[in-house]
């Protein structure tokens, strides 16, 4: 893999630097992402497989890399993965769409005249 120079990659060191510089916070993150993460209403799957989707639209390349692979581990397959990231996709490109009408309407009221 060739690294990025923008994303430094997630060393162990600076996982510890994390937690030194604010030990209480990052434990209650991580017993937070461990709850949330835990089999319940919905299966750990479904959970990775929304988590991937997210990640996508938020465009964290960490969170992309650990939950494709935290997915793998809990028995998603690639074809899953690949359409919960097309999901992510076609909700990002909605809401660009959906938003429409807020330039939409912005042109009304600036005056401009609807299409003929």
């Amino acid at each position: 893999m060739i690294e990025n120079q923008l994303y430094p990659p997630a060393t162990r060191e600076l996982a510890a630097a994390r937690t030194r510089l604010a030990p209480e916070i990052d434990a209650a993150f991580k017993a937070f992402s461990e709850r949330v993460f835990a089999a319940g209403a919905l299966p750990v799957k479904v959970k990775q497989l929304i988590a991937v989707a997210v990640a996508h639209v938020t465009q964290c390349p960490y969170c992309i890399r650990g939950h494709t692979k935290a997915a793998l581990r809990s028995g998603a397959t690639r074809e899953e993965l690949m359409e919960a990231i097309w999901v992510a996709a076609e909700m990002r490109a909605g809401g660009a769409y959906a938003h429409s009408t807020l330039a939409l309407s912005a042109m009304e009221e600036h005056g401009e005249a609807r299409p003929k």
